[in-house]
């Protein structure tokens, strides 16, 4: 009963965050979500509605990295990369319902790190 309120509470913060912001081709929305063994983040155009750039710790160049403070690090930073090269430099972070500390404010502080603004 306890995991599935968690998970109802989770999802509740997910959509009251949505609410508020919307990624467009000109400002994407950077969507990160860290689970027990793996990060995904995604770069986002809400208004088309498709995926712009996308990274995961599945794929073989960060198969190494664990999801933690320098995982999130080391991931936020060579995906910094990938946006700039898109051309892209003003960027909407949505922390999928996560408090903004840690592992989030770590890969925030990478694409900051990058000259991404938000």
């Amino acid at each position: 009963m306890k995991l599935s309120k968690k998970k109802e509470l989770v999802q509740k913060r997910r959509w009251r965050i949505r609410k508020k912001i919307n990624g467009s081709a000109d400002r994407p929305r950077v969507s990160v979500r860290f689970s027990n063994k793996n990060i995904h983040a995604q770069c986002i155009d809400d208004i088309n509605g498709h995926t712009i750039i996308g990274v995961c710790t599945t794929h073989v160049d960060y198969k190494k990295l664990l999801p933690n403070i320098s995982g999130a690090e080391t991931l936020g930073a060579a995906f910094g990369e990938k946006i700039k090269e898109k051309g892209l430099s003003n960027i909407v972070f949505d922390r999928s319902g996560r408090k903004y500390h840690g592992c989030v404010k770590a890969f925030a502080d990478a694409l900051r790190n990058q000259g991404l603004k938000f």
